[in-house]
């Protein structure tokens, strides 16, 4: 180690090196950072001004609206000088930043997901109790609790992570710094790191993923003993969206974190990423608007009053 010097900056490789791809890739990122940033600001306003979406269920989507547009200005940005300026260059320090608030917003996501699966399970499983369990008070500590395991779990992996030296090569298989692509950069064994972090990843990621199985396991337990077909449809209607969501999180995620980082694959890593840090928080809004009335008529009176 005392004949190499410590590396003081990354060098994000961006999207893709084709010339043709980048104004494309551009484009993609630009567009649906604009669309992300106002589908989720709209949302948030129309949960704010209507006064029949002052519910448990939407005030989990006006945090998760929230989230999201956190979770969507870690990444693109950055990727967008990438492409624009064709410089990823990015500072030791910038890059411990941009990953640690990257896993904070995911991590919480995560945990925050989990919770909107216990709304729709006790609005469904316990309707009767439903407003008197799910209290104003008890949505503010799942939210806060969402928060705190997400920082907590961000910082464990970013110390995991950084904990190694950086001394050799200092580009950046990715258009942002993520744990599989910097922890390759080490100039040392990263294996004992690596197996921490997947055995931490795999307990409390599953695990917040297994309370969301159980809570759908109750829920279509229950739809399953609704006799009219239209009664199952108007109660799976409620929760279908938010399955959507969890399906497209966990799917794309999973095939990042849950594998070691040797066989990680720099061009499937950058495509799977796409879809869980751009794709899906851009699009909660349209999964959630598509079949829910009285979220279309909030954003409906929204738009009519700004036109007006």
């Amino acid at each position: 180690m005392s004949n190499h010097s410590r590396v003081t900056q990354f060098i994000l490789r961006g999207f893709s090196d084709a010339l043709e791809l980048k104004f494309v890739v551009t484009f993609f990122f630009l567009f649906d950072y604009l669309f992300g940033i106002l589908g989720n600001i709209s949302i948030i306003i129309a949960v704010i001004r209507e006064r029949r979406l002052h519910s448990p269920m939407y005030f989990f989507l006006k945090n998760l609206s929230f989230l999201d547009i956190c979770y969507i200005s870690v990444t693109i940005p950055k990727a967008l000088v990438t492409s624009l300026l064709d410089s990823g260059v990015i500072s030791y320090l910038g890059c411990v930043t941009q990953l640690y608030m990257f896993l904070t917003f995911c991590s919480t996501e995560c945990f925050l997901l989990t919770a909107m699966a216990y709304d729709r399970c006790l609005a469904i499983y316990r309707p009767l109790l439903y407003t008197s369990m799910m209290s104003h008070k008890l949505c503010s500590e799942l939210v806060i609790m969402a928060w705190v395991a997400g920082a907590i779990y961000s910082a464990f992996h970013t110390a995991n992570t950084f904990s190694l030296p950086f001394c050799g090569p200092n580009i950046v298989e990715h258009f942002f710094c993520d744990i599989p692509p910097v922890m390759r950069l080490s100039c040392t064994d990263y294996h004992i790191n690596e197996e921490v972090g997947f055995a931490v990843s795999s307990c409390i990621i599953m695990s917040s993923f297994a309370l969301t199985i159980v809570s759908y396991a109750c829920i279509i337990s229950t739809i399953a003993q609704i006799s009219s077909v239209d009664g199952r449809w108007k109660a799976f209607s409620t929760c279908s969206s938010h399955l959507t969501t969890v399906i497209l999180f966990y799917g794309t995620g999973s095939f990042t974190y849950l594998r070691p980082a040797s066989k990680y694959s720099p061009t499937h890593g950058r495509l799977a990423s796409i879809f869980y840090t751009i794709v899906t928080p851009s699009l909660n809004p349209v999964i959630y608007c598509l079949r829910n009335k009285d979220m279309k008529g909030a954003l409906q009176k929204l738009y009519c009053w700004r036109k007006c």
